[in-house]
């Protein structure tokens, strides 16, 4: 099972793809794809997961 498995199905459940969430960070999608092939700290990937939710809701307002 691939690394960061919550953060790649939370992307993808929310449509919101690598880049978007590079552009985020201010990295590149390379840096970011590279970062989640070692699993991250619980609280790396609560801030990833919070991007996600932020981008997907930008996009989507309710």
């Amino acid at each position: 099972m691939k690394a960061n498995c919550a953060v790649r199905e939370r992307a993808k459940a929310r449509g919101v793809y690598l880049w978007e969430i590079a552009q985020a960070l201010g990295k590149s999608e390379p840096t970011v794809i590279r970062m989640l092939r070692i699993e991250l700290s619980e609280e790396r990937q609560t801030e990833l997961l919070q991007i996600i939710d932020q981008i997907a809701e930008r996009r989507n307002p309710a």
